[in-house]
């Protein structure tokens, strides 16, 4: 084990296949972030790339929004689901392309994708449910609240590996032992990502805490629908990749939903229907596993 594992800022930075977004993903950005820019100059630059843009149209016409009548160019996708969430789809989808490729031996990637997806869902639909503003967001908070964990088994794979195997023996939640071991864990790993990658404060404050709701008071119905969605989409097992014991729930966070477990039942099953409906379009077409 490393005696003085680096800080997640520095593993972040020294992650050079990690150390910018996508090009087409900052474009976007740099569009939605300029006043002087109009939604059909976002169109045209997700026309720019056929794939991309056929996977978006694919979601748009999906279970996913449940549009009463086809969308059939960007531009008409931008009008009926808006330019921010489509921005989140196009993040969604230029960000784990790029995981696609990289060698994470540790972690089956395609099992790691769909445990993040499904907790996007259910993310995006307790925030639906309680009619949060800015609810774009927490579909991308929820996809990539576990993206430390990446990182760290790319930069620390023999350190990851006797934490995953310390975790699975004791049956405890991983993200304690790697605090015990590494001084941190993945969500202050992913939470560095996140801000070198300068997304929204609002996706590295809830990829931090999303272990610990109670340790900030920063973005709580954010932190506390990513933080019972991760659960949920861990009991559910659809598939789930936690190593070790489930982590456990923040009381106060469940409180604040005020969920009855009659629209928990409700929440899950919807969730399970938009999961299969849209993994195949969302997920990476390639995938590595141990």
């Amino acid at each position: 084990m490393t005696t003085n594992p680096p800080d997640p800022e520095t593993l972040v930075t020294r992650t050079l296949d990690l150390a910018s977004l996508p090009d087409i993903a900052v474009r976007a950005m740099q569009l939605i972030n300029d006043p002087l820019s109009s939604a059909s100059d976002l169109g045209e630059l997700i026309s720019e790339d056929p794939a991309l843009t056929a996977r978006l149209l694919r979601i748009a016409n999906s279970a996913f929004y449940g549009f009463p009548s086809r969308i059939d160019t960007v531009s008409r996708a931008i009008t009926v689901i808006g330019t921010l969430e489509l921005l989140d789809l196009v993040l969604a989808m230029t960000v784990m392309e790029r995981f696609a490729g990289l060698p994470v031996e540790l972690v089956d990637m395609e099992s790691f994708w769909s445990h993040s997806l499904h907790a996007a869902l259910l993310a995006r639909l307790l925030a639906t449910r309680k009619r949060a503003p800015e609810r774009e967001h927490y579909f991308i908070a929820g996809l990539l609240h576990d993206i430390g964990t990446l990182v760290l088994c790319l930069q620390l794979p023999e350190p990851m590996r006797e934490i995953l195997e310390q975790a699975a023996r004791e049956n405890r939640p991983l993200h304690e032992i790697e605090r015990e071991r590494l001084g941190y864990h993945h969500g202050e790993v992913g939470a560095a990502l996140l801000r070198h990658w300068q997304l929204p404060e609002t996706l590295a404050q809830t990829a931090r805490w999303h272990h610990e709701p109670g340790g900030t008071e920063a973005f709580p119905m954010e932190i506390a629908s990513v933080h019972l969605a991760d659960i949920f989409a861990c009991i559910d097992d659809h598939p789930a990749t936690h190593i070790g014991r489930i982590p456990p729930l923040h009381s106060p966070c469940w409180d604040r939903m005020g969920l009855s477990l009659g629209a928990l039942d409700e929440l899950m099953e919807e969730a399970a229907r938009q999961f299969e409906d849209v993994r195949h379009h969302l997920l990476p077409s390639r995938g590595h596993a141990a």
